[in-house]
């Protein structure tokens, strides 16, 4: 059975419950690096008006999603059609380009001491439709995720034997992105290795998707098999990022997964929020071990981005 985890049960918890739960979460990120996330306090009308701003901006004609195209190779925000984007490749996998297209964006804020390689970067603006209702459904969803995923961190913290607060510097101004993607209907004929995205790993210290109740599609590999991941209704998908693995000393696993692409599929239209900390947070492996080399949230965020473009 898939791993499912409840927050608000852990939140609400107390001493040895509260201690069993966070020793739940440890294995599940050991052993699985995923997990179904139930009890998040997300309001339903702020999913359902996210949803519906996604799929009135897919809707529209080619022309109009590409007038808030990145304008130039690397910027960070906006619409990435099809074609745009190989997600193996990151994995150094060459494959057909991902059977998706996406939009894209970024903080809500920008903290006055900001430095100039962010600015240049995650501080770039969000490229706002022209869709009544988008942005507002939009940055309301956003701050739902930041304020959901600093919860996940500190369940993460007690996961870890650490204080519940220890990660809150580390994500005073994180540099988080949402993104809502958009799997068309697939055809008879795929060409050879493409999927709706190809097998990678995420690259910050979690993400929160939220698939479409009874979507198909999504897959963790676990040993030699690629398992399927439930979509049940009312609950979110959490992983660990590559960024997180690092800081545990891989005591805690960033699992490879993949959106697979069969022949007749429906449309699949998901989001995923990629938490990431803040540009300048120092990331050191928490067990003093020396695993890995310090490394800066923001540019090491930058270097794995490289990879993807076509």
């Amino acid at each position: 059975m898939f791993p499912r985890f409840d927050l608000a049960a852990f939140e609400t918890a107390h001493q040895d419950a509260r201690h069993d739960l966070a020793r739940q979460l440890d294995t599940i990120c050991r052993d699985t690096g995923f997990l179904v996330l139930d009890g998040h306090g997300v309001p339903r009308q702020v999913i359902a008006d996210v949803w519906a701003a996604a799929e009135a901006f897919f809707a529209q004609t080619q022309p109009v999603k590409q007038s808030v195209a990145p304008p130039y190779q690397g910027y960070p925000y906006g619409y990435l059609g099809p074609d745009a984007e190989a997600l193996a490749r990151s994995k150094g996998e060459d494959t057909p380009p991902d059977l998706k297209e996406s939009f894209n964006g970024g903080p809500l804020r920008v903290p006055m001491d900001a430095p100039a390689d962010a600015m240049d970067f995650c501080y770039q603006p969000t490229l706002w439709p022209d869709l009544q209702g988008f942005r507002a459904a939009w940055q309301a969803y956003y701050a739902a995720m930041e304020d959901l995923a600093a919860r996940i961190m500190r369940a993460f913290a007690a996961a870890l034997g650490l204080p519940a607060d220890h990660f809150d510097p580390f994500i005073a101004n994180p540099i988080s992105a949402l993104r809502a993607l958009h799997y068309p209907a697939t055809v008879d004929l795929l060409l050879d290795k493409q999927q709706r995205a190809g097998a990678h790993t995420d690259y910050g210290s979690l993400t929160i998707l939220l698939p479409q109740p009874g979507s198909q599609g999504l897959q963790v590999k676990q040993g030699g098999d690629w398992v399927d991941v439930p979509a049940p209704e009312g609950a979110f998908v959490i992983n660990i990022g590559d960024l997180m693995a690092r800081w545990t000393a891989d005591r805690w696993v960033s699992t490879l997964h993949r959106v697979v692409a069969k022949p007749d599929q429906p449309a699949r239209q998901p989001l995923a929020f990629f938490h990431q900390p803040d540009w300048d947070a120092q990331i050191v492996p928490l067990d003093g071990s020396g695993a890995y080399p310090a490394v800066r949230s923001g540019p090491y965020l930058m270097g794995k981005f490289q990879a993807t473009g076509v």
